[in-house]
């Protein structure tokens, strides 16, 4: 099974942006231990001035929907668990994306989330 990962990166080359504050986020795909590069979609930062609203937020969680983790490297406690309750895992780092995607794969967390999602797909029908 596949899974996809938003990324909190300001240059493509790390993940150095807080949630609130990015801008963009780079979408890989993670499969059988190798991770691949997708898309980048544009984002409106939700944070402003330490500040945010709930709808900001929701609008934030609908572009990366489809991902089962956002990687940033800080996230706040209420958009985490905004994002948690819409499926949405946040792994805090601040390394290189190409590491960080090692760390995630190596960490274990993944293979929670292709169980979970096997055994949701198992209650349907």
């Amino acid at each position: 099974m596949k899974l996809k990962v938003a990324v909190a990166s300001s240059d493509g080359k790390v993940v150095n942006r807080h949630f609130g504050h990015t801008k963009q986020f780079l979408i890989f795909e993670l499969s059988e231990g190798v991770f691949n590069f997708l898309e980048s979609r544009e984002n409106i930062p939700t944070c402003r001035a330490g500040r945010h609203e709930p709808s900001d937020l929701a609008t934030t969680a609908e572009i990366i929907k489809d991902c089962a983790y956002v990687v940033a490297s800080r996230i706040g406690s209420g958009a985490a668990s905004l994002l948690l309750d819409k499926g949405i895992r946040a792994y805090v780092d601040a390394d290189f994306i190409e590491n960080t995607l090692q760390k995630l794969l190596k960490s274990g967390k993944l293979k929670y989330v292709l169980r979970r999602k096997e055994a949701d797909l198992g209650n349907i029908g």
